[in-house]
């Protein structure tokens, strides 16, 4: 406990984070200790090559727009603080937690979890992914498995499927839609904080 203390000790506003986030003491503590690994040249910031040394991370197809998804537009370092923020996306939801109206939505909330996921796929930031967009995708995580003619295939169905309004393109709402009976807790999770 003493060890768990001092380190939070070094955390400006960890009641907050952890009010925000969800994170147990524990967990703000693992995820520091992750952070600090990370940050090899020890300057309390990562850029998007630290997280290489995430082994899981670098084998994932996928894995760069996952990396890019912890920086903002034009942002080339990312804080231990908005290092936290972003993994809180993938802690399973509280269902115990009180739904409080006066309080912004949780980060680990499906709708934030499904927001977070629909980014990874509209690269081009215009609130709907392309037949293009899907296809990028599909491409990184299937590489060889399949042709070229199947992947346009399986983009062509699944745009078919999604997109209610029939503007060839699927929108948070349509996508939010077509993952109704998936669950995202289990999806979406990190492993080395259980």
């Amino acid at each position: 406990m003493g060890t768990t203390n001092s380190t939070l000790s070094k955390i400006p506003n960890v009641e907050e984070l952890m009010q925000e986030t969800g994170f147990t003491p524990a967990h703000i503590v693992r995820l520091y200790d992750r952070f600090e690994a990370l940050d090899k040249e020890k300057t309390g910031l990562l850029r998007p090559q630290d997280f290489g040394a995430i082994n899981r991370l670098a084998m994932n197809p996928i894995g760069d727009r996952i990396i890019g998804a912890f920086f903002s537009p034009g942002q080339e370092t990312v804080d231990f603080h908005s290092f936290v923020r972003i993994l809180a996306h993938f802690r399973p939801a509280d269902k115990k937690r009180p739904k409080d109206p006066s309080m912004p939505e949780p980060v680990n909330s499906r709708t934030s979890k499904l927001k977070f996921a629909f980014q990874l796929y509209d690269q081009d930031k215009d609130g709907k992914i392309s037949r293009a967009e899907l296809l990028q995708v599909l491409r990184s995580m299937l590489e060889m498995q399949v042709t070229e003619e199947q992947l346009e295939s399986i983009a062509d169905r699944t745009i078919q499927e999604a997109d209610l309004d029939k503007d060839d393109a699927i929108s948070f709402e349509e996508f939010r839609k077509s993952l109704e009976k998936v669950n995202i807790d289990h999806k979406m999770s990190i492993r080395f904080l259980r």
